[in-house]
């Protein structure tokens, strides 16, 4: 199944900019969050193009050694791929280089930006998403407006061999004790995805398991073929 978008409001739904709050949840199915580690001569808007191409159904520039000025700048090359394929966009953490690129929104986390301050800034049309780890953490967040929860890490990382931050039985508690979606992120690839079966998630988040990959169309395509059997 093909679970990108198109875009238009639900009846209903409450609205942000061109997305309702059901075309975020469908959104999440395939989250890519870009790494220029794994860049290897490539671009990141030609990486995200063969992602989307493969079947990514949102976007995050999650680049954290770039200035405000430079995500701004790296924003100009994604985000009309982007709306091309009608697929949210949203930057990682900076409210200003979102603001200033015209991104869809922002994805802030427990230590970043507040969600209630990221809304005042980008305003009610901005999709915006939060880090969580606990239940509590989950309901504060969507009760300061957030769109979305980003849940995890899930799964033991190269960067974080050690950390498990959220277990399978805590990211299943969170999808109950919310009504916004959840997407699950952390260590999660074609391998990993089963962990995400029958906890109430709408999707999962990858970085390397797409962008690391030779073939990123390939490999998201996989993903997405795979990730449709778990849920």
């Amino acid at each position: 199944m093909d679970a990108r978008i198109e875009g238009t409001p639900a009846g209903g739904a409450r609205q942000r900019g061109p997305w309702s709050a059901d075309d975020i949840r469908r959104a999440l199915f395939l989250y890519g969050v870009t790494d220029s580690a794994w860049l290897a001569g490539r671009t990141l808007a030609s990486c995200v193009e063969q992602a989307v191409a493969g079947g990514a159904t949102f976007i995050q520039l999650r680049e954290k050694h770039l200035s405000t000025d430079e995500l701004v700048a790296e924003a100009a090359t994604i985000l009309p791929i982007c709306r091309a394929a009608h697929v949210p966009f949203v930057i990682d953490d900076d409210v200003e280089a979102a603001r200033r690129a015209g991104a869809d929104g922002v994805h802030v986390g427990q230590s970043d930006t507040a969600c209630a301050e990221a809304r005042h800034i980008l305003g009610p049309d901005a999709i915006i998403g939060v880090s969580a780890q606990t239940v509590e953490q989950a309901l504060a967040a969507q009760a300061a407006g957030a769109d979305y929860l980003g849940v995890g890490a899930l799964i033991p990382t190269p960067t974080k061999p050690d950390a498990v931050d959220v277990t399978r039985e805590e990211l299943t508690r969170i999808c109950a004790a919310v009504d916004i979606p959840v997407v699950g992120i952390g260590g999660l690839h074609r391998d990993t995805l089963d962990i995400l079966r029958g906890t109430g998630v709408a999707g999962a988040a990858v970085v390397s398991a797409i962008f690391a990959a030779d073939d990123i169309e390939a490999a998201a395509r996989e993903l997405a073929d795979a990730l449709q059997a778990v849920m």
